[in-house]
This record gives C-alpha cells, structure tokens and sequence, in this order.
C-alpha cells in the first residue's frame, strides 16, 4: 500500500503532540496492513464529502483519505477531530 501525505496533511500533523503523531504512526501501520482492520473503523463518507473515505485514530480524531490512481494508492487528506464532518 503506498500511501501519499498531502501538504494539507502534513501540516495538520505538525500541530499534534507527539503522543497523538505515535498513535497516527501506529495505526498507519495497522492501515498499511490491511485497510479494513475492525480497530480502524474504516467507512466511505456521504453528503458534501462522499468522494472520501475516514478512518479513527483515537476516539477523538480521524484521518480522511481517498483511493489514488492506482488500486495500492491511498492519499491521507487531512487529520482532525470529527468537526471535518461538518
């Protein structure tokens, strides 16, 4: 799985503690694996936002994504709490 870092991503991450950046490591990690893993809670988004896909970090933060170009390509968008939602 590759996975692409976006600039708006990156930046995000850059505010995090370095706590919360461990777990976003961790559960990368778990991700590469296998996109799908039950603890990641991995599902497709609706409304405004349906083109994307989330998967938590915590029970507090998410990471939004979408599929590249090809089938082992990813594209981590942003990093935040669940206001991304909104």
């Amino acid at each position: 799985m590759k996975i692409i870092y976006s600039v708006k991503f990156q930046h995000a991450l850059k505010k995090f503690p370095l706590a919360l950046v461990e777990k976003v490591i961790e559960r990368t990690i778990l991700f590469e694996k296998n996109i799908f893993d039950s603890r990641l809670n991995t599902h497709k988004l609706h409304g405004k936002l349906k083109n994307l896909w989330s998967f938590s970090v915590n029970e507090k933060y998410i990471i939004l994504f979408q599929f590249g170009k090809s089938k082992n390509e990813v594209i981590f968008l942003y990093i935040g709490d669940h206001d991304l939602y909104k």
